[in-house]
């Protein structure tokens, strides 16, 4: 059997804190929801999974890259939310816009809009 991706983790140090982001500003339904943890749908049945521990955020690491409508529209809006930018949106060589963040707990994650 071929491995599958089931869910990418990411600890933030606050469920409140972190959900305004991942809910409101990537627009991500919850799928499940039990102390400490609450789980968003992502395509393909895929989930994002937060989990309210101490978080052990790094650049070097893991960075989930969300396809979203308007780089520079979410920037502004992740930004609002408590993000913090790390390089502002560009376009690419490869054919994306993007803008790459950290999040309240200070992991990073990428923001791309294919060019037209």
């Amino acid at each position: 059997m071929t491995a599958a991706l089931a869910r990418i983790l990411i600890s933030v140090a606050s469920l409140e804190q972190a959900l305004p982001l991942y809910e409101g500003v990537l627009d991500l339904r919850r799928t499940r929801e039990s102390p400490g943890i609450v789980g968003l749908g992502l395509a393909r049945g895929i989930e994002l999974m937060l989990h309210e521990r101490p978080p052990t955020p790094g650049d070097a690491g893991v960075a989930p890259i969300f396809r979203v409508a308007n780089v520079d529209a979410t920037v502004k809006a992740a930004l609002a939310a408590g993000a913090s930018l790390v390089d502002a949106p560009r376009d690419e060589s490869w054919g994306e816009r993007q803008a790459v963040l950290h999040d309240i707990d200070g992991h990073v994650l990428c923001l791309v809009t294919p060019l037209d």
